[in-house]
């Protein structure tokens, strides 16, 4: 599985903010969040990672890409985090799942949440939202670098699987289109 997508901080807050995809079973969800300033992967599957990076800008959109592949025999092959085209390697937390563990993404009898789990919203925007089903993808999928080194969007040509989608957060109807 990949998660795809751009996000904005309009703030920063001292406590977790979610931003992205959440599978929520009460205690047991998969999630992508700041963590303070840092970013974050957990799932059901047992991963958790915690960036040493930090991402305090609130002026950038950040491109996140968590690609899974939990079928994996190298732990660290099994789940691979990219923010604006380029690995994180060097994590505060770094915990690895059993292989062939489920995720949690996918479980249609569990609420789905974009921006928000329970309490704890995300102050900030969210666009170009890609779940694909099936395929461990790179960042270069969804973006890629311009003339001057920034990372930009580009389309997303390639199939969803059976339980993948696409929500591009559009206004329309309205002078934001």
């Amino acid at each position: 599985a990949t998660l795809s997508f751009w996000a904005k901080r309009t703030e920063l807050i001292s406590n977790n903010a979610h931003f992205s995809f959440i599978a929520n079973a009460g205690a047991d969800s998969s999630f992508i969040c700041f963590e303070q300033d840092k970013a974050r992967v957990y799932t059901t599957g047992g991963n958790s990672l915690m960036s040493n990076a930090l991402f305090r800008d609130t002026s950038a959109w950040y491109h996140f890409v968590a690609a899974f592949d939990m079928t994996q025999g190298t732990a660290s092959n099994r789940v691979k985090i990219y923010i604006n085209g380029v690995q994180i390697t060097s994590f505060q937390t770094e915990t690895y799942g059993t292989q062939n563990n489920d995720i949690g993404l996918y479980d249609l009898n569990m609420s789905h949440y974009i921006g928000y789990a329970g309490s704890q919203g995300f102050n900030g925007y969210i666009t170009e939202l890609n779940l694909i089903d099936g395929q461990q993808l790179a960042p270069t999928d969804f973006g890629e670098f311009n003339d001057n080194g920034v990372w930009i969007p580009k389309k997303y040509t390639g199939t969803y699987g059976t339980n993948g989608f696409f929500l591009q957060f559009k206004q329309t109807g309205t002078s934001q289109n």
